[in-house]
């Protein structure tokens, strides 16, 4: 089977948990790192399927990069590949399919828990909440024919599914020292954000982190594992373009 293409935006958000559960089920992955001056896959068509992270960019902001990022995850739509994206990869993943994505009303860092639509719970192996970690200033609408999968106390859209592919607001590819390290190069960011209800302190986020780390993984390797089995089925699904 043709590999997977994971594209990292920023050093200290890797594919973690995702490219490790990928590989445990005998999946092929190539990692793009563009934090490390690699380029994005040219051509679509030579993969599988294609995750995309997340980034401290804005999928809106007029950068040449994002604007490829963007051209390649249509055509992977326009191929029918399927495309599985993190925070700012599910962004663009729904303005690739023409919803929109803007400044949300307030920022959100840290731990939260999320309620699991009905009908994607099976994708969780029946969870009806999962704890999920957090850092984003922007979020989605739910793409035209798509369905939401979850949503939170500080937004209602939190994921959503459509065919194969599956856009998370959240990362669930994390691992502690992802965390930590995070946490480590944004301490003045989270300085800035003191005060917000839905922004935790470093301290806060650390708390039993090696306990959450091993619910969220419990959490997102059935949704992974449900990802990669659609890679090779056929789909005629139409994507609409942007609005």
């Amino acid at each position: 089977m043709r590999p997977i293409a994971i594209v990292q935006h920023e050093a200290t958000q890797g594919p973690g948990f995702l490219q490790l559960c990928l590989q445990q089920q005998g999946y092929r992955t190539e990692l793009f790192n563009l934090a490390a001056g690699q380029d994005l896959p040219l051509q679509a068509r030579d993969y599988a399927g294609i995750a995309v992270l997340g980034s401290n960019r804005s999928v809106y902001e007029p950068l040449p990069w994002i604007a490829a990022e963007l051209a390649l995850l249509r055509r992977a739509l326009a191929a029918e590949i399927p495309v599985l994206g993190h925070c700012f990869g599910a962004q663009l993943l729904a303005r690739a399919m023409g919803a929109r994505v803007a400044r949300h009303g307030c920022a959100q860092i840290g731990w939260s828990r999320l309620w699991v639509t009905p009908a994607a719970r099976e994708l969780f192996d029946g969870r009806e909440q999962i704890e999920a970690f957090n850092w984003h200033y922007d979020s989605f609408e739910i793409p035209r024919g798509a369905s939401r999968t979850m949503f939170g106390a500080h937004g209602l859209n939190k994921g959503f599914r459509y065919g194969p592919h599956l856009g998370f607001q959240g990362h669930f590819e994390v691992s502690a020292a992802s965390v930590r390290a995070w946490c480590q190069e944004s301490r003045e960011e989270l300085v800035r954000a003191q005060g917000v209800a839905s922004v935790q302190s470093e301290a806060e986020m650390l708390e039993r982190l090696p306990e959450r780390i091993e619910r969220l993984h419990a959490a997102a390797a059935p949704a992974y594992r449900q990802w990669a089995r659609e890679l090779e089925r056929p789909y005629r699904l139409h994507c609409h373009g942007s609005r």
